[in-house]
């Protein structure tokens, strides 16, 4: 592996291990206030001792995330193996990249449907969406299809979501989904949908015109999700600062 690679790897391994450690909530569908949790759930009660059909398909997404990430980036791992960029791969990847956005659909509609809505699961789901895409988008920064500056913009937004609804919390704000949310997840998934159809292309030799219209494609998709990230931070933001003080 090259050193350029090796440094990119690691990087990319230790922004997922600080985005699994800080980011709870990075969803635009919901604002849960941590102080709300009721005191059986914080002490490990019925609700938390057992995983919904929902819940089980959310951990799946975090187990198929780092699948992804190192069965993509198998090429840069062991750039001597002639199979580890081989066809084989695509088909994997790409059931991967389709069950997690599929899942993502399922969950919440498969807990209102079977009225098992829990507080867990309000937690649980938006950080297994961020923590999916993110794993998409260093992949996709990893190969050079995405711009740094771009997936820089998307990480900044979620952090500083968090801060701004830490801050909510306290004037015990809770916001449902933005339009400009709705969108930003639309072209999250696309963009990223596109880039993997560009890696596939490239991994089957067709590495001229194909590949680079499908990743111009996928930058521009991938800037109109940035936008709408940052739209959707300051709705939040306007929303921050219009929300008069409750007291506790």
């Amino acid at each position: 592996m090259s050193a350029k690679y090796a440094v990119l790897i690691r990087a990319a391994m230790r922004s997922l291990i600080f985005f699994l450690c800080v980011v709870p909530l990075c969803n635009d569908n919901i604002l849960f206030p941590l102080t709300d949790i009721p005191l059986d759930i914080k002490d490990g009660a019925e609700d938390t001792q057992r995983m919904t059909l929902a819940d089980k398909l959310t951990f799946s997404r975090i187990i198929m995330a780092p699948l992804f990430f190192v069965i993509y980036l198998l090429p840069h791992f062991f750039p001597d193996w002639p199979y580890a960029a081989g066809i084989w791969t695509l088909p994997v990847l790409w059931a991967l990249f389709i069950a997690s956005e599929i899942s993502d659909l399922l969950d919440g509609k498969i807990a209102r449907a079977r009225n098992e809505v829990s507080d867990f699961g309000k937690l649980f789901d938006p950080f297994s969406d961020v923590l999916v895409r993110i794993t998409y988008f260093l992949c996709f920064v990893i190969d050079g299809i995405f711009p740094v500056p771009l997936l820089l913009i998307v990480l900044y937004r979620e952090f500083s979501i968090q801060f701004v609804r830490t801050l909510m919390m306290k004037k015990g704000v809770a916001m449902g989904a933005r339009m400009s949310g709705k969108v930003k997840a639309v072209t999250y998934m696309a963009s990223g949908a596109i880039a993997l159809l560009a890696e596939t292309v490239f991994r089957l030799g067709c590495a001229g015109t194909p590949f680079t219209i499908l990743k111009i494609i996928s930058i521009i998709i991938f800037t109109i999700g940035a936008v709408m990230a940052v739209t959707s931070f300051l709705e939040y933001l306007s929303v921050y600062k219009k929300a008069p003080e409750t007291k506790a």
